[in-house]
């Protein structure tokens, strides 16, 4: 079974990182269409889908798309932008370790 996990842009600029089962067109035009009005994209449409990956494990995919939510908007524009390299950069244990001084 593969999983998706993606990333959209809204209309509003912010994202909405998510997964699922079925093909991730199907899940896009889901988001852009969904009838419920309490769902996060609907008044944020139309949503873009701007990044995803794909795992053979549902409980990778959903560790993957939890720690994705956690992170900065920075650090999540560093990733769609496929900047592997930056995102350690952007880690709040680093930036805290960072701002420390010497005693």
């Amino acid at each position: 079974m593969e999983v998706t996990v993606y990333i959209l842009r809204c209309a509003d600029g912010s994202f909405y990182t998510g997964l699922t089962k079925q093909e991730i067109e199907a899940r896009v035009w889901e988001h852009n269409n969904d009838p419920n009005p309490k769902s996060f994209t609907f008044t944020r449409r139309p949503v873009t889908l701007v990044f995803t990956e794909t795992y053979d494990r549902l409980l990778d995919a959903i560790a993957r798309e939890k720690q994705i939510k956690g992170w900065s908007r920075r650090k999540k524009e560093r990733l769609i932008a496929t900047d592997y390299l930056g995102l350690p950069d952007l880690s709040r244990r680093a930036h805290l370790i960072g701002k420390r001084s010497d005693r």
